[in-house]
Order: structure tokens, then sequence, then C-alpha cells
């Protein structure tokens, strides 16, 4: 089995949908910290798992300086964001999202 890990930071802004009363619910904006996991038995015909570029690209570039909630069809929490990352990559079976210290998701495919 082959690994590969990117490690990024987004900057962006957002505001949580909530049924209860916090500060989140405010436009606020985090420096995430992303782990992109990604595993494959075989390589592709360049002899990679996944290019890291296609990561960049399909996460970075899409969600970095952005308003999250007018980007992403859903309630962008820190779990709802891992999920979806994984879910843009190919061979993507774990990304970790951590919005401050001490606060992180982790969403894993389920096998």
């Amino acid at each position: 089995m082959y690994y590969i890990q990117k490690s990024f930071e987004i900057s962006a802004s957002h505001k949580l949908v909530l049924n209860y009363e916090s500060k989140c619910r405010q436009l606020h904006g985090h420096n995430w910290h992303v782990v992109v996991c990604c595993r494959s038995k075989e390589l592709d015909e360049n002899g990679m798992v996944v290019d890291f570029t296609i990561i960049k690209q399909r996460i970075q570039d899409v969600l970095d300086h952005a308003y999250i909630n007018d980007v992403l069809p859903f309630n962008p929490t820190s779990e709802n964001l891992a999920r979806w990352i994984t879910e843009q990559i190919p061979n993507c079976y774990r990304t970790t999202v951590q919005e401050s210290d001490g606060n992180l998701a982790i969403y894993e495919v389920d096998e």
C-alpha cells in the first residue's frame, strides 16, 4: 500500500447555522490547518497515489481567502469541511481539519 499526506493552511471566513446562541453564528475567520491522507495499492500511470497539485487545486485554491458559506452548500463546520474535502480527492481516506489550537475534526472513510 502506498500512502501520501499533504498539509496546508486555508485562511477563510464563515458563519455557522446553529440552533443555539453562539458567537460562531456571527461572521468570523480561521486559519484552518488541513491534513489530507490518501492511499492506493497501485500507483497511477504517473507513478503517484494522487498528484499533490490536484489536492491544492480542488481544495486550497477553492477555499483559501473565501467566504465558505458562499462556496459550499452546507453548514461549514469543521466536521462537514473534513468530509467534503475527503470526497473531493481521489484515494483520500482521511482528512483532519484544525480550526484553532485544540479544536480539530477528523473524517475517515469507513471501510
